[in-house]
């Protein structure tokens, strides 16, 4: 493990510690895998395919962890489908990298998540559950990621997302996003109003194709 301590300010999270890396085998090819540990104790992990410390932009997906969608094949939102299909591109690519990012439910964490599900299904959207339990429609950060991305040594990307934000903030911090890749999958009858939420009221780009 590396430890990494330069100018910690214990106010602003920040990686202090990295993993070796370790080969993931998976059902889509044979991935690269380190951890990363930040100053609030939360273990973050990087998957990658091929030489990502070229100069040339590499495919990439910053995924912020859902234990429903990803781990428990929740149709409510869909972040299980872009996890998948976010490896499927990077092993058809041979070339990529995949952050997954310990911000469960937007930054608001399982156990606030459940609570926001629960308001949801009383008929609140997923912005309004999070404004009345006191939360941000959002409130991931992206310092995190770009610091991943810098010990990769990832200069440039081609990010999966159909969040325009996600691009704004990950720019902020010196990472170049050359291109955006739209990853639009898994819409369904459970989460077709979770995603017009995301379309309409949060400013992605989705092109509002309903199953």
């Amino acid at each position: 493990m590396h430890i990494i301590m330069d100018n910690l300010d214990n106010n602003i999270t920040k990686i202090i510690a990295q993993s070796d890396s370790a080969n993931l085998p998976t059902p889509f090819g044979i991935f690269k895998i380190i951890s990363f540990k930040d100053n609030l104790n939360r273990e973050h992990a990087a998957i990658y395919m091929g030489d990502i410390t070229t100069d040339d932009p590499v495919l990439a997906r910053i995924h912020s962890e859902c234990l429903t969608g990803d781990t428990l094949f929740s149709l409510k939102c869909d972040c299980g489908f872009q996890l998948e299909a976010a490896m499927r591109q990077i092993a058809q690519e041979k070339r990529g990298v995949l952050l997954y990012v310990r911000q469960e439910g937007r930054g608001i964490g399982l156990f606030n998540k459940i609570k926001a599900y629960h308001l949801q299904d009383a008929g609140l959207d997923t912005v309004d559950a999070n404004i009345k339990l006191g939360f941000p429609a959002d409130a991931r950060h992206y310092n995190i990621c770009a610091e991943m991305f810098s010990l990769l040594g990832v200069k440039s990307i081609k990010l999966m997302t159909n969040n325009p934000d996600k691009i704004a903030e990950i720019s902020k911090y010196n990472i170049k996003v050359v291109e955006r890749i739209p990853i639009e999958v898994g819409r369904n009858k459970y989460n077709n109003g979770y995603l017009n939420t995301k379309e309409y009221r949060m400013g992605h780009l989705l092109s509002h194709q309903e199953d």
